[in-house]
């Protein structure tokens, strides 16, 4: 098991020159072939989630530490399926034009960089150098090329089966009450007397007498949507203000409640719309079940591979 101090660990580790890191951190954590997947590539891959996690489980060192495990198993395997890709790219012969490359590390540079100076600059200071970010880049786009390859490309749903996924995950198409509002905000000072009170029964009483609630709005209100007249997003019901939803339940369409008077603020709301709760209709969710679908049949295809590369490839972990 990892201490919690893991995090610490790895900071000492990574602010050692690259020799003495190397001679502490360079266990090795599994082979591919020829390649070699140190302790250090693994706690690279995994320090950004590891310092996220360190500031959220700082004083829950138990489940750090079992969140820590559960990345770094999933970077090792990562490292060891981009090996197996790498090694599988190589022994089937297939041939990169290095133009090809060159001009996708261009791309990198840029979006990354913005210029080569400034990359210079950064794997200077990183100790690195500008043959090895090739290396690393040439490696990305192997290993991007050949996963799309062998897994992504014209990978086909079909109806049936999007039919048969939505019939058992209605659960998750299913629609609470929603409603959308229109809403005047009178907030109150701390020495507010039965001003804002009075100031809502003004506003509320120009609505009564024909004003449209939306210009009021714009005039009135101290909420952000004022320049929309108050307009909002469909929002479920159940999770409004308790005073807010009590008062969009007694409202029809096109109504205007009366004052609503909170602790802190005064509000007036129009009801424009509302749905009841429903279960959405297979037609408004084809295209989303579609994509998951998709994504799955992907990863399954992916991981199909994987393991025949793993089969007939020297793996081993230590």
């Amino acid at each position: 098991m990892k201490t919690f101090f893991a995090i610490l660990l790895l900071a000492v580790l990574t602010s050692l020159t690259p020799t003495v890191r190397a001679g502490v951190a360079d266990g090795v954590k599994a082979v591919v072939h020829d390649s070699i997947i140190t302790y250090m590539d693994v706690q690279d891959a995994t320090a950004p989630v590891a310092e996220e996690l360190l500031r959220d489980y700082r004083n829950q060192p138990e489940i750090f530490n079992k969140k820590l495990d559960a990345a770094q198993d999933e970077n090792l395997e990562r490292l060891l399926q981009d090996q197996l890709i790498l090694h599988e790219f190589t022994a089937a012969g297939y041939n990169l034009p290095e133009s090809i490359i060159d001009e996708y590390v261009e791309t990198r540079v840029r979006d990354r960089f913005g210029s080569r100076a400034t990359l210079t600059k950064t794997l200077a200071a990183e100790g690195s150098t500008f043959e090895k970010f090739r290396r690393q880049i040439r490696d990305q786009f192997v290993i991007e090329q050949m996963r799309y390859a062998n897994g992504a490309k014209e990978t086909i749903v079909s109806p049936h089966k999007i039919e048969v996924y939505y019939l058992a995950h209605t659960n998750e198409f299913q629609l609470a009450e929603q409603v959308k509002l229109r809403m005047i905000y009178l907030p109150k000072a701390a020495d507010d007397s039965g001003q804002t009170r009075q100031l809502a029964a003004e506003v509320l009483g120009k609505i009564r007498e024909g004003a449209v609630f939306g210009d009021v709005a714009m005039v009135y209100s101290q909420a952000a949507d004022r320049k929309q007249g108050g307009a909002r997003d469909w929002e479920e019901i159940s999770k409004l203000n308790p005073d807010l939803a009590n008062a969009a339940r007694k409202l029809n369409p096109g109504q205007v409640s009366d004052t609503i008077d909170t602790p802190k603020a005064c509000y007036l709301i129009k009801l424009e719309d509302r749905q009841s709760a429903h279960i959405k209709p297979l037609g408004e969710v084809r295209d989303d079940i579609e994509k998951i679908l998709t994504i799955q049949e992907r990863g399954r295809l992916t991981q199909q591979w994987i393991e025949r590369m793993r089969k007939k490839t020297f793996v081993r972990y230590f």
